[in-house]
Parts: C-alpha cells; sequence; structure tokens
C-alpha cells in the first residue's frame, strides 16, 4: 500500500463467527494482514473452535461448519497469540467498529486478557465509504437519474425523488424483478428462519426460541412454562409489536404451524 504512510503497524482484520451478537456469539476464523510501516506485511490466519454450534444460517454466509473447527483450537488457547501479534497495532477493517472491535473484545474478557484499546487508532473502511459515497437519497437521485434533489427533507419531494430512485433502478438492473411481488421479496429478504420480522425469534427443530441475548436458543414453550417473567419482560420492552404479539400468545399458550420444509 504505497499510499498509506505508517508509523507503526496497522492490523486489518477480520472475523467470521457464530452470529452477530458480541456477546453471545463466538469466533470461527480471524484473519490479520499486518501491515508494517517499511511496506512489507505478513497474514495471520487461525480456525477457531467456538464452543458452541455454528447456526446453519451463519454456515451459509461463511462456509464453516461444525466440524471444520471440530479439531481447531479454541479462542482461549489462541488468545496470547492474537493479542501479541496485534499489540502495538493500530487496526483496520470493513465495519470493524459496529462488529469486529466488540467482538473480539468479548473473547479477549472471556479469555481473562485485557486488551487496551488506549491510543490505538482505528481505520474503518466501511465509515470510509459511507462517507464518502453517501447511501442518501441525494445520493441516490444522482446516481441513477444524474440529477440534484431540490428541497430534500419535504415530503412530497422525497417521494417523488424516491419514485423516479426506482424507475432508474428498474432501467439500470436488468435482472430487477418488474412486479411488486418481485420487489417486495428483493427488498425486505430475510432469514427464512426468522418468526418474526426482525428476526428476535427463529424457527429451531419446529419451535419458536429466543434469538438474542442470554436466553438466546430456548423455546417460547420452555419460558412459557419455566420463565414467564423473562416472556413479560418482552411484553414490557421496545420489542417490534409482532414480537410482542407471538410472545403474548405464546403466554397463553398458543403457537404457529412451523412453516413447511422441502
Amino acid at each position: 500500500m504505497s499510499n498509506l504512510k505508517l508509523e507503526r503497524p496497522l492490523a486489518i482484520f477480520d472475523l467470521e463467527a457464530t452470529g452477530l451478537n458480541a456477546r453471545a456469539d463466538r469466533i470461527v476464523e480471524i484473519s490479520i494482514v499486518k501491515l508494517m510501516p517499511d511496506g512489507s506485511h505478513e497474514v495471520h490466519t487461525f480456525r477457531v473452535n467456538p464452543e458452541m454450534p455454528i447456526p446453519m444460517e451463519s454456515q451459509a454466509i461463511h462456509g464453516i461448519s461444525d466440524a471444520d473447527v471440530a479439531d481447531c483450537p479454541t479462542f482461549d488457547s489462541l488468545a496470547p497469540k492474537i493479542n501479541e501479534l496485534l499489540a502495538d497495532c493500530d487496526l483496520g477493517g470493513f465495519s470493524v467498529i459496529n462488529f469486529d472491535i466488540p467482538m473480539l473484545e468479548e473473547e479477549f474478557m472471556r479469555a481473562r486478557i485485557t486488551f487496551d484499546m488506549t491510543d490505538r487508532r482505528i481505520v474503518d473502511a466501511q465509515r470510509i465509504f459511507h462517507k464518502k459515497e453517501p447511501r442518501n437519497l441525494t445520493a441516490a437521485v444522482k446516481f441513477y437519474c444524474n440529477d440534484t434533489l431540490e428541497n430534500a427533507h419535504g415530503a412530497e419531494a422525497d417521494a417523488v425523488a424516491t419514485m423516479r430512485v426506482i424507475e432508474g433502478q428498474l432501467e439500470k438492473y436488468s435482472d430487477l424483478p418488474t412486479d411488486v411481488d418481485g420487489l417486495d421479496k428483493f427488498s425486505t429478504a430475510r432469514d427464512v428462519s426468522w418468526a418474526d420480522r426482525s428476526g428476535k425469534l427463529k424457527w429451531i427443530n419446529g419451535d419458536i426460541a429466543i434469538n438474542f441475548g442470554k436466553k438466546r436458543g430456548k423455546t417460547l414453550r420452555t419460558l412459557a412454562e419455566d420463565d414467564r417473567s423473562y416472556l413479560r419482560w418482552i411484553m414490557k420492552s421496545d420489542f417490534p409489536r409482532d414480537t410482542q404479539e407471538i410472545v403474548s400468545n405464546a403466554m397463553e399458550g398458543t403457537f404457529p404451524d412451523a412453516p413447511a420444509t422441502d
């Protein structure tokens, strides 16, 4: 990277994990590209046994199965080496601020190693991308319509502009569905295992289970019998209405039929 001036090593890293929850999920692979001030670089990649099952939806994304990591070292055993590799390094990656760094910090904490972020600088390519190439309606009008959005954030102007953007998208992408049903499926695609729209609940072996936090994997049937206080907490908290409706029905002993599987 001839255009990048380094005062100390920059460790650009990426994680694959069992899921997106930094506290509940675990790393299954970490790769570090360590850039040196002299222009050289070294690559270190580790497969990690997460000591928990890897959900099928996560396997579909990164292609790493339980069998692939069954004989791999745990993060606890790898932590000292990874910490040494990252010592005195600034950190870089794509969306590392939102995902990779919080996940790595949690893993180090479980391994009883203090991962000191003091004075570490962070280069997040996603943040640069979004700042240099804004993903808002004004940018969409410029990209798809080659025009300037006047009166941005006025409801009528924004609605008309959105109509023009959709028209521009249909013209630009020949493989985009041209019917509303197809566009709905394309733009709102979600994991087929989700039982609600936001993925707070998911189907596991024909039962609806919690898909977040400390109760992740617990079915609503079990919680309705053994831990109704947790379900009451969901009902009182700021969860989506469809999530709360499913939980409310579960507390009354009513459960939807499991979706058909091929």
